[in-house]
């Protein structure tokens, strides 16, 4: 939001949220009934053609999108270091609004102007006067509409909505209040009419010109330069004809230079060019891949978690356990990523984040849970995850954390199969067990006396079990071998506390005693099958209270089998 909103800021259909693509739907039924009809020899294409335009819109950006927080996240050519902070992802998310939009403006121009319809594919002369008409009033005008928008007067009642972002996303380009918006589709529509009065309009040159408009909008705010310098040197003129991530991003930093849309070449004119853009051009393009502190190595659960990776859907990858409707419809992407994962052998960087200094990254393994558990593809998996290591280590990371199943004991023994194999890593392997451990602790309420530990045993179990003994907790454990002894005995049919990992089975959970509370300390908690009992949240959803019960010491520990 503005800082002081002036008229029409709020987009007319905010009040419908996920419901305003239902504005489009008149026009697209309408239309595809026209081509079903009519056939295509009479029908309007330009018509049809309009909502599967928006569509490729929505891929267009959407691809932006999730290659430009790939590279910031890797940090080579990155320009501005700062971080997307969670109130500019909210800011963002409507920047489908300039989509429909710009769908409303083609139906109404089609509706109200008949010369507008039944387009053919493709004139020549229509494309250049686009070009033409581009270069010369709608770059000349945009300058001046920027300039006054930055008047004391506009900027805090409009524009300062779009400048909130100084580490700008592809997105960030679309994103300003309604009135603004209108004005820019008013400059941008001087040559889409003019070719369609002077009939030499057609449908590449509208759709083109459209998507070049995305095109340099995405390449401006996508914080990080990525075109060549050998471009401006076959060619020196070319710098006052198109510009560069660094040369916007800028102005997003600065305020008041690099006024320009894509043609720096009024900003020349009129003297408002930053002086710093060649430097800050020459040093983005050398900067190198960035150097982790700390790296967190997880992989991909079910086949919809590739929606919830931070790369993809903002509105996804806020809330990693739930699923939408629409995800069904997207199957064959869901497919297709299924099989790109096994083609793909290589771990890639999902996102960074800083704390003070401290650098910090995730990566992903690309494979799911099932390969995981496939007793083919373990050798496979524990390759990738030996590359991880050993690419983080070269890269000085100082910290490698394995995270869900990369760190399975029967995979790779929690990490110590590549302590092994290689003795001089100077990067330390951690498994997250004493944190688990004390959050599963922690969830313990006071006054318990006696535990029991079910399921597989893990590294998390026993930091578990000595912790509990540190606060004089009997702690109960059953084991396979031990399974029978168990089953006769009801000695522990009254413990009301179960501490559950991985293996714990159905069968198990049966014995417990009506009321009992499951708390899991494995990263895949047991299926519910009880009514009458209560599951624990999940540990890694709880924040512990402390560590304090982990401290290093000599323990009396008092540790028995059921009988």
């Amino acid at each position: 939001m503005a800082t002081n909103p002036g008229v029409l800021t709020n987009w007319p259909w905010k009040p419908l949220g996920n419901f305003k693509y239902v504005i489009l739907a008149p026009w697209v039924v309408h239309s595809t009934y026209c081509l079903v009809c009519k056939g295509e020899k009479e029908a309007d294409l330009f018509y049809f053609l309009i909502f599967p335009f928006l569509l490729t819109r929505f891929l267009h950006n959407q691809i932006w999108v999730s290659y430009s927080r790939y590279r910031t996240a890797k940090g080579n050519n990155r320009i501005v270091d700062k971080g997307i902070e969670f109130e500019q992802v909210d800011r963002e998310s409507n920047w489908d609004d300039q989509i429909i939009l710009n769908g409303l403006l083609f139906y109404l121009t089609r509706m109200i102007i008949p010369i507008a319809s039944h387009l053919p594919i493709w004139r020549s002369d229509g494309v250049i006067i686009t070009i033409l008409l581009h270069a010369g009033p709608v770059e000349f005008l945009y300058y001046w509409l920027h300039r006054a928008l930055h008047h004391h007067y506009l900027y805090p009642r409009y524009h300062s909505h779009h400048h909130s972002s100084i580490a700008t996303e592809p997105i960030t380009s679309v994103i300003h209040p309604f009135a603004e918006e209108v004005a820019y589709f008013l400059l941008f529509a001087i040559p889409l009419l003019t070719t369609v009065f002077t009939g030499t309009g057609s449908l590449l040159a509208a759709f083109g010109y459209i998507t070049y408009i995305d095109l340099m909008n995405n390449m401006g705010h996508c914080n990080f330069e990525l075109v060549p310098n050998w471009v401006f040197s076959i060619f020196p003129p070319l710098k006052y004809f198109m510009y560069t991530p660094t040369y916007h991003s800028l102005h997003h930093t600065q305020f008041r230079t690099n006024y320009s849309l894509f043609m720096p070449v009024y900003d020349y004119i009129y003297a408002t060019v930053d002086k710093s853009s060649d430097a800050l051009y020459e040093s983005s393009l050398k900067r190198h891949e960035e150097s982790p502190d700390i790296v967190y190595l997880t992989h991909l659960t079910t086949i919809d978690s590739i929606y919830h990776l931070r790369l993809g859907f903002a509105s996804l990858a806020s809330k990693p356990f739930t699923s939408k409707w629409y995800l069904m419809a997207m199957w064959p992407v869901t497919c297709w990523s299924v099989v790109f994962t096994r083609i793909y052998c290589r771990t890639f960087i999902s996102e960074r984040n800083a704390l003070d200094k401290l650098k910090l990254q995730s990566w992903v393994i690309p494979r799911y849970t099932m390969h995981y558990l496939l007793g083919k593809q373990k050798e496979v998996v524990s390759n990738l995850i030996e590359e991880a290591i050993l690419e983080a280590d070269k890269k000085g990371a100082k910290v490698l954390s394995l995270g869900l199943l990369n760190q399975n004991e029967d995979l790779n023994g929690n990490g110590e199969l590549y302590i092994q194999r290689h003795p001089k890593l100077k990067i330390k392997l951690v498994d997250g067990s004493s944190l688990a451990a004390a959050v599963v602790v922690n969830s313990i309420p006071e006054g318990t006396n006696q535990v029991l530990l079910g399921g597989k045993f893990s590294k998390v179990s026993y930091a578990i079990a000595l912790a509990l003994c540190q606060k004089d907790v009997q702690v109960a454990t059953t084991k396979k071998d031990k399974y029978k002894q168990f089953e006769q005995s009801d000695r522990f049919g009254n413990n009301l506390i179960w501490v559950v990992g991985e293996g714990f089975t159905e069968r198990e959970q049966l014995k417990a005693k009506k009321g009992t509370l499951f708390i899991p300390f494995s990263q895949f908690p047991p299926k519910k099958v009880r009514k009458d009992c209560y599951y624990h949240t999940t540990p890694a959803m709880v924040a512990p209270k402390s560590l304090e019960n982990l401290h290093s010491c000599e323990v009396s520990i008092e540790i028995f089998l059921i009988p």
